[in-house]
């Protein structure tokens, strides 16, 4: 058996019926990221002692009976903004580069109180502000498909890792699509809740109003695993809201027959390569041969919120950081510092339009599920860029198109893989739905993983 290919789920059943131990597993996955580590720069920071002594820790009171669910023992990895009692958190940026929190983030303490094995921090763009995850200051994360290529960000640690099999599952977070688009361009599953839906406090803000943490891994079991554990009201949060948690596996496998799917497919949503579009298409076909009923529309209101969310991100950046960047400009990034500078000269005036805008949107949005119970879309237009070169810039300013206008509106959004490329790529496929749907949500992900073989192909590393 190698562990390293078990699920998340397959993994959970095992080592509570103690055909493996959690130390074993955690040791196999810190095994082959000493193996894969110098050439993916997935990790910022590694704790395999902690890990280590956590999962002996997790045998022992498994072995007593003493089970806490289906995460107990798993090896995860976070995103380097939640915050982790006595681990540095660095948020990608020089000015954290030595902080230890005296506290966890509640996401951080519900997956220890649930027993996960943390085997450290992983790599992000800097201060989550960008989607390449070439960051100046810890190395660039490469993505393992294509280590030339970026893994997408600004979750892409989580990514990259989840894809060359370095960690079971992982937290990350997504302000304009920084979970979904490394999801796309690394072949893994990315969740983005309904904003509200997973608690704010103890993640490193990027903006206070568009910031989702959410789920990743491989497959979607293990992603409904994960937010099962870390949902649910936080009344010390002012943006959690107050609805109940559902049981998000209990009608995983029901189907989607009878469904009403929309597909986008206007001017804004055609604007990917045909490669992606064709990928998409072939997805749609399959949702209808599994019963549901497609529909390829216009989909109103995508250019206002993706122009909202990117005016929006910056200028709360800017606020955040103000100290920051007016006293030490010189620690950030180059590209960073630019787009401070961006957010820092809206007006108030530009800004309360776009607060505006953004009531008025989410509502056409939300009306748009009245008629359909999810859209299908691309999750980027493009596959994996490279890191580096004369185009780089430009080709990662497409990543966000068709995810951030979904922060804007704080609906629950979903990428899960649908295809690959002629160069062996992967191709994301994003689903949407209402607010508060992530059961739905994810019955339509698992009906697609099902029915298709994607999530089973493995990038080709040497270990």
């Amino acid at each position: 058996m190698n562990l390293i290919d078990l699920t998340l789920t397959e993994a959970s059943g095992l080592i509570a019926k103690q055909e493996i131990s959690s130390e074993e597993l955690t040791q196999a996955h810190l095994e082959r990221t000493y193996q894969l580590e110098p050439e993916l720069n997935c990790f910022i920071t590694q704790t395999p002692d902690l890990a280590l002594e956590r999962a002996r820790a997790a045998d022992l009171e498994i072995q007593q009976g003493d089970s806490r669910g289906s995460l107990h023992g798993i090896p995860i990895a976070l995103k380097d903004l939640y915050e982790t009692r006595g681990i540095i958190t660095t948020a990608g940026s020089l000015f954290f580069e030595d902080w230890v929190p005296e506290e966890n983030g509640v996401v951080v303490e519900r997956l220890e109180d649930a027993g996960t094995v943390i085997l450290g921090k992983l790599n992000m763009h800097e201060i989550a502000l960008g989607v390449t995850n070439n960051n100046p200051h810890f190395g660039a994360c490469h993505n393992p498909w294509d280590t030339d290529r970026s893994p997408g960000g600004s979750s892409g640690g989580s990514g990259a890792a989840l894809a060359a099999g370095l960690c079971m599952g992982s937290m990350g977070s997504d302000t304009g699509g920084s979970i979904r688009i490394p999801a796309s361009l690394c072949g893994i599953v990315g969740l983005k809740p309904t904003f509200g839906r997973v608690s704010l406090r103890g993640v490193v803000p990027l903006s206070w109003n568009l910031d989702h943490p959410g789920p990743m891994a491989r497959h979607v079991n293990d992603v409904a695993l994960l937010l099962q554990e870390v949902a649910g009201y936080d009344p010390l949060d002012p943006a959690s809201v107050d609805v109940p948690v559902p049981d998000y596996l209990v009608q995983l496998t029901g189907g989607v027959r009878g469904w009403r799917i929309a597909v986008a497919e206007d001017k804004y949503f055609a604007k990917a390569e045909d490669e992606i579009l064709s990928l998409v298409r072939n997805a749609a076909e399959e949702f209808a041969s599994l019963g549901a009923q497609i529909s390829y529309v216009e989909f109103p209101g995508a250019y206002e919120a993706a122009r909202g969310n990117g005016l929006m991100v910056t200028s709360d950046a800017a606020a955040f950081h103000k100290e920051r960047r007016t006293e030490q400009p010189e620690k950030f990034g180059v590209d960073i510092r630019q787009r401070l500078e961006t957010g820092a000269a809206y007006t108030s005036s530009e800004y309360s339009l776009a607060r505006r805008n953004q009531s008025v949107v989410r509502r056409k949005f939300e009306n748009f599920f009245e008629d359909y119970d999810l859209l299908l879309s691309p999750t980027t237009p493009i596959p994996a860029p490279h890191l580096e070169g004369p185009d780089a810039v430009e080709q990662a300013g497409k990543l966000t198109r068709f995810t951030a206008p979904f922060n804007f509106t704080g609906l629950p959004a979903i990428s899960i893989p649908c295809g690959y490329t002629d160069q062996g790529l992967p191709v994301g496929l994003q689903i949407v739905t209402r607010p508060w749907g992530e059961p739905a949500l994810l019955r339509a992900a698992q009906a697609y993983e099902s029915a298709t073989a994607w999530h089973e192909r493995r990038p080709d590393l040497q270990s």
